[in-house]
């Protein structure tokens, strides 16, 4: 069944029996078939912008820190070996504390990848992954997206009173940082951690962690691997329902702005972005134009979410010489989901890989050339949201 939307408080919903929008009960205003548009975007991003300022929270979000990827204690090691061959990434620690085995990744220009492992039951996320395709690994996804903060103190604070709920009810204070995490969005799975650091920059060990005895090395016919470098953006999959309330969501949350959308009406399905600067990490949102039916007429997009619930989907890494990085990955047997898309007249080229089976993400390899100055193009978008329908 599709949904529906009240004109009055543009809350989505099913059939109703009475004619009456279940959250305002009004009547004598129109209900319409639910489909997105930027308009309550349009209207709500100056608000938003105005709230942040008025608070004061302008300024006191920076840039991406880190990633936060969790998988199951067994496949841990496969997960950070599998990014070690398709990414320049090297790990360069390997911990444990009394609640996560944790192994750190990094790249010059890039945010760090913390690749680790519960070693407890409780998982918060836990009902963000009990969907078809992704219960088999209940506690596997990227979890957490980490950016710094000049004062942690005084973010949590202001934040607090908007009535942000936080995973801890205190700071947590290290030698070399303090850090937050809020809950789960309800929209994304996602949470936004915050870190302030006092010590050595991406050091991520607390005071009662200790090394672990693991060694990863990378493939010796891997060079190619140096072309790709930095994270460029991650994009997550939201219900074409929530797809307003997750960007304001994750405005309210950072310093972020609401930059464009390219609809995709051939897969049902809007891909758009939020940038801190042009030279920053993206936070790419994709989500339907209509709500789910089912996964013969709704699109990929769509249908993922069904499949795999909410989540990130995929993580963009800026890759040089694509071309042959593509051809050697290709031949250490990775594959793909599409064929290397877009040419130099129209800006940039990108292709996906098929999901890993340890951490259910796929890989973007991206490159803009030096005269584009746009972010994506409309038949790059279009080609590739049609790929991910082989998921």
């Amino acid at each position: 069944m599709g949904k529906l939307i009240c004109s009055r408080c543009k809350q989505v919903f099913e059939q109703p029996s009475d004619g009456r929008c279940p959250q305002c009960y009004a009547e004598g205003h129109e209900i319409y078939d639910f489909k997105n548009s930027d308009e309550v975007l349009k209207r709500e991003i100056p608000r938003v912008l105005e709230q942040r300022r008025k608070a004061g929270l302008e300024g006191l979000v920076e840039g991406l820190e880190a990633v936060i990827i969790n998988t199951e204690p067994d496949r841990q090691r496969a997960a950070v070996e599998e990014l070690l061959h398709t990414t320049g990434f090297q790990c360069v620690d390997a911990f444990e504390d009394a609640h996560y085995r944790s192994c750190v990744l990094q790249a010059g220009g890039s945010a760090d990848f913390v690749i680790r492992s519960r070693k407890e039951e409780s998982n918060p996320f836990a009902p963000f992954n009990r969907f078809p395709r992704s219960e088999h690994l209940p506690d596997t996804r990227l979890e957490t997206l980490v950016f710094a903060t000049p004062d942690i103190e005084r973010y949590v604070t202001i934040q607090k009173e908007q009535g942000v709920q936080f995973l801890t009810e205190e700071i947590l204070h290290a030698d070399s940082f303090s850090t937050i995490q809020t809950a789960p969005s309800r929209y994304t799975g996602n949470s936004i951690g915050f870190a302030e650091w006092h010590g050595p920059r991406r050091c991520y060990r607390t005071h009662d962690s200790r090394p672990l005895d693991w060694r990863f090395e990378k493939k010796t016919s891997k060079e190619s691997l140096d072309n790709i470098s930095a994270l460029d953006h991650a994009a997550t999959r939201v219900r074409a329902e929530d797809r307003d309330a997750a960007i304001l969501e994750f405005m309210e949350l950072t310093n972020y702005h609401f930059d464009f959308a390219i609809y995709v009406k051939l897969f049902n399905s809007i891909t758009n972005v939020a940038r801190l600067s042009a030279q920053d990490f993206a936070m790419v949102f994709t989500s339907g134009i209509s709500s789910y039916v089912s996964d013969e007429t709704s699109g990929p997009t769509e249908k993922f979410i069904h499949n795999y619930g909410t989540r990130v989907h995929h993580m963009a890494f800026r890759t040089e010489n694509i071309e042959d990085t593509i051809s050697s990955l290709r031949d250490d047997g990775q594959a793909f989901l599409i064929d290397l898309v877009g040419s130099p007249q129209e800006g940039l080229k990108q292709t996906f890989t098929t999901a890993s089976q340890h951490t259910l993400l796929v890989n973007e390899y991206i490159y803009r050339y030096g005269d584009f100055d746009g972010f994506f193009t409309r038949s790059n978008v279009t080609l590739l949201t049609g790929a991910t329908g082989k998921q």
